[in-house]
């Protein structure tokens, strides 16, 4: 070996103070060595290590990993949602277990017009119309649409269900709902975050229960998918979601959940709610402290969290560009992501459809301008009562004009809604902007929605584009047109069967089915005929306006009339073909050959109106709204005001003439109003009045038909607070004045004083109607105890008049040997308080209320709570004629508007001023699109032509 080696120093060696100087030179320069070697190891088991695992910091110290995962978000900022593939071989909602459907001899609206119908035709309303067919369904998806499926042909496990040519539709599409967001009763409430008045980043979905029971209700009426939006309390109130109705394995879903709910399981795109106007200022403004106080401040609220949105997205995207340009690994900063502005930056992105809540030109034209400085789409305006008037301001909006989501005719209710129009969605549709109609549920019950396109159509919109405003048009609106709202092969399988043409008056699903899943597992089915499918009415388009003429008329045409204009000679079922009316009053009806003979040969001109399908009728009667009394419900100054906790006062004292509200009923055949002091709904309080709703003011001829018409007291859960802070403190207080009004035998004159005690002495004694606002059936079988009470101390029958009855159906048959009379108000509950819970809604679910009551043998009238709603009273009684299965003649639907008002207040012989007015319509009052022609009673006869 030669050369002895050389020992290593040990670590005694290298530690002791007397090792020799030249052992200490060679071992530093071997440390020296080793030190280089090892780290010369270090770094490539460094560099392996980090080729490897890549998760070592970068030289900058940022995690390479993270610096990746935001590269890859950089890809998804720049993606543009794509309206999802038509075909599909199946569903993605679809559930394994739901079976193929053959649906046979359906009467079919597909949603859309013929193949090669021209887009010009197709708007005008050509090559659109009802087929008659078969529809088969498998995986969640309609497959075939075929006049003869044979069964044979089909999945062995089909199941068959039989249209009987009844029609068939698409699902409805509500695109403004707040479903699930309040719980039954509005006990709860999470459809605002009103924390601050900007918040883009809060879900509605984090609030929607599933398990609320106004999901099937609102199913019952044929909805199948909904925009389910946060409120309106901010400028920018959050994220909405688009869902479906079928919730847990009733409705052949696997579970029961909020994810489960999704239209969309791959979540193409995303929903955001706005809001301007009145509301955000009312929640927020408060001068000195926060905003917007203002629409100037809204303007700066939308325009500043814009712009913070839009130096959110600048940021992202130099990044991006940087780390594409440089590699990721050399950048000094991580991806900004920012959850407050990460939704209005989608917005600004294209990933987001923008839904936004304005009602007047100012915010409309504001919102039209924000989109252009800040360039993103705003895809429908909601409520939008005043987008009719400026057509070519919505043109301007960036990325495309917006469509408007209305309601028919549910107007007044505030300032911003004061200038609306009946006529708003023919106009939109003129100018070639799409009108849809919403429920806002609550506001409108999601159940009724088809029915505010079925008004839209009475009110001139055309048939096809009505329909879509409930089908085609939001889903589209929603980017969901290639899979709901049509019946077209490849489509989601979302399907009703109606009783009748949904846009007819009283139209009701048979049966639903959602992603191929019946959801009525046993549906409630009116015995309806059969009938035909609306021929589309072109002339109700057609504007008319109002004359008074003070000379004759002559009306040909009349195909109807009611019962109490004919004489006794009348042979039934002949149509009375002429009414003749002149300074007001109906001079003859029926043939009138000699008195048009007479007519044609005196010198004095008269006017002769051809009608269509005349109807004469009594005039309507408005009972229960606040109608004379209150004009902008949010409005007090336009009130008569509140009634006082302690005595009462007295309506008449209280009307104001002149309002639209007043306008629009006349406009509706109710021209005759019994009104309760009080500022809108059922409760009231005091002495109601009956008047024209005509008159110029208190003092014209025949103005006041009855100055006072009966005494009101609320027993709803408004009733509660104050001095009577419960029901039982409510109820047992009535009683105690009563039964005093009952023993003072010497006391107040109840003929010459109009003190309270006075009026419940007339109550007592049966010279006053006692009219009672309640819902619950307990407290309606207490008020049936109390009339009882009172009897057996009085020895005369108290004449008791109920409002609002949500629940009375429980108590029918008591209430009918009680002899009490029921107004419903409102016709169609679903649970807004938590009396009415109990309610009948309707088939398919439950039978309606009116026929209970009326097989019962109750005295029913129909009423409505808010005032708007009083130019629907003519359709209401059609809905309940249409629904009562042969109960009621055309007559007797009339009178629950009408003549039933006089009996049960026992004003039948009072002046009988009831049958001296009078309404030509042309077409049906009781059905959608009947108008008013004509109305008289008073020495002159309005015209409408």
């Amino acid at each position: 070996m030669g050369k002895r080696a050389e020992r290593l120093p040990s670590y005694d060696d290298a530690t002791t103070a007397s090792t020799p100087r030249q052992w200490i030179h060679r071992r530093q320069k071997r440390k020296t060595f080793r030190f280089i070697g090892a780290a010369a190891l270090t770094y490539l088991a460094y560099t392996t290590l980090r080729i490897a695992n890549n998760t070592e910091p970068a030289a900058s110290n940022l995690s390479i990993a993270k610096l990746e995962a935001d590269l890859n978000v950089c890809s998804t900022l720049k993606q543009r949602p794509i309206e999802p593939e038509a075909h599909r071989d199946h569903n993605k909602r679809w559930v394994k277990s739901t079976k193929p459907v053959l649906i046979r001899n359906a009467t079919i609206w597909t949603g859309e017009p013929a193949a090669g119908t021209s887009e010009e035709d197709a708007r005008a309303g050509k090559g659109w119309g009802w087929i008659t067919s078969d529809v088969f369904t498998d995986k969640g998806l309609i497959i075939k649409i075929h006049p003869k499926i044979k069964k044979s042909d089909l999945p062995h496990d089909t199941e068959v269900f039989d249209a009987d040519g009844r029609q068939l539709t698409a699902g409805i599409v509500d695109m403004h709902s707040h479903a699930g967001l309040e719980s039954v009763g509005n006990l709860q409430s999470d459809d605002n975050e009103m924390s601050t008045d900007i918040t883009p980043y809060v879900r509605s979905l984090d609030a929607i229960d599933p398990l609320q029971p106004e999901f099937e209700y609102i199913k019952s009426g044929g909805v199948t998918t909904s925009l389910f939006l946060p409120g309106s309390g901010n400028n920018i109130g959050g994220e909405a979601f688009v869902l479906k109705f079928a919730v847990g394995p009733k409705n052949g879903r696997t579970e029961i959940s909020q994810q489960d709910l999704f239209a969309d399981p791959e979540k193409n795109w995303r929903y955001l709610k706005m809001a301007c106007g009145e509301n955000p200022k009312r929640v927020y403004g408060k001068v000195g402290e926060r905003g917007p106080y203002s629409r100037l401040g809204e303007a700066w609220e939308f325009r500043h969290a814009l712009e913070q949105a839009r130096t959110y997205v600048q940021e992202q995207d130099d990044w991006c560009a940087k780390a594409d340009a440089v590699g990721v690994e050399k950048m000094d900063t991580y991806l900004r992501q920012d959850l407050q502005w990460e939704t209005l930056g989608a917005v600004l992105r294209g990933q987001v459809r923008v839904n936004t809540h304005c009602y007047t030109i100012p915010d409309l034209e504001a919102m039209v301008r924000h989109t252009n400085e800040f360039k993103f789409r705003v895809y429908a305006f909601h409520h939008a009562h005043q987008t009719y008037l400026i057509p070519e301001v919505l043109k301007r909006t960036w990325g495309g004009t917006p469509a408007a989501a209305l309601f028919a005719d549910n107007m007044y209710y505030k300032v911003e809604a004061y200038t609306a129009s009946e006529q708003a969605g023919v106009i939109l549709y003129a100018h070639n902007i799409t009108p849809t109609y919403v429920s806002d549920n609550p506001v409108i019950n999601s159940q009724h929605v088809v029915l505010e396109a079925a008004k839209a159509y009475g009110y001139g919109l055309p048939y096809h584009a009505a329909l879509a405003g409930v089908t085609s048009a939001p889903a589209e609106l929603l980017g969901l047109g290639n899979r709901v709202g049509k019946i077209k092969p490849g489509f989601d399988a979302d399907i009703v069967v109606w009783d009748s043409d949904p846009l007819s008056a009283g139209a009701t699903p048979v049966q639903v089915w959602i992603d191929g899943a019946k959801q009525f597992a046993d549906p409630i089915e009116l015995k309806k005929p059969l009938t035909q499918a609306v021929q589309p009415d072109e002339s109700l388009a057609q504007a008319r306006t109002a004359a008074d003429l003070q000379g004759t008329v002559i009306y040909t045409g009349i195909t109807r009339a009611h019962g109490s204009f004919l004489s006794g000679d009348h042979i039934a079922g002949e149509a009375p073909s002429v009414a003749i009316a002149s300074g007001g009053r109906l001079t003859c009806i029926g043939s009138c050959v000699s008195e048009l003979a007479e007519l044609k040969s005196a010198p004095k001109p008269f006017k002769a109106i051809r009608l269509k399908d005349g109807h004469l009728t009594p005039p309507l009667v408005a009972f229960g709204s606040a109608l004379g009394l209150a004009e902008i419900d949010a409005e007090g100054d336009t009130h008569d005001g509140p009634f006082p906790e302690d005595g009462i006062t007295f309506a008449a004292d209280g009307l104001a003439f002149g309002g639209k509200q007043l306008a629009r009923a006349v406009e509706h055949g109710v021209t005759k109003a019994f009104t309760a002091p009080g500022t809108g709904g059922i409760d009231s309080k005091g002495v109601s009045v009956g008047f024209n709703t005509a008159a110029k003011n208190v003092l014209d001829i025949d103005a006041i038909t009855y100055p006072e018409v009966a005494l009101h007291y609320p027993l709803t859960l408004g009733a509660k607070g104050g001095k009577t802070p419960s029901i039982s403190s409510v109820i047992n207080g009535l009683r105690t004045q009563l039964l005093e009004a009952a023993s003072d035998k010497q006391g107040v004159d109840a003929k010459t004083n109009n003190t309270e005690t006075a009026w419940l002495k007339r109550v007592v004694a049966g010279e006053s109607a006692l009219v009672l606002s309640a819902h619950s059936a307990d407290t309606i079988a207490a008020i049936i105890r109390l009339k009882s009470q009172i009897e057996a101390v009085s020895s005369q029958s108290l004449r008791v008049v109920i409002i609002g009855g949500a629940e009375a159906h429980l108590v029918a048959d008591e209430l009918a040997a009680a002899k009490i009379a029921v107004v419903l108000a409102p016709l169609l509950p679903h649970a807004q308080s938590w009396d009415q819970r109990r309610g009948l809604t309707g088939p398919p679910l439950t039978n309606v209320s009116t026929n209970v009551l009326l097989d019962a043998g109750v005295q029913l009238g129909i009423g409505v709570e808010e005032t708007w709603e009083t130019r629907d009273l003519g359709l209401l009684a059609g809905i309940a004629y249409a629904n009562s299965e042969g109960r009621l003649t055309f007559e007797q639907a009339i009178d629950l508007v009408g003549g039933n008002f006089y009996d049960m207040l026992g004003l039948k012989d009072i002046n009988n001023s009831n049958h001296a007015d009078w309404v030509i319509w042309e077409g049906s009052p009781l059905e959608i699109g009947g108008k008013v022609r004509a109305v008289g009673g008073a020495q002159s006869t309005r015209v409408w032509e």
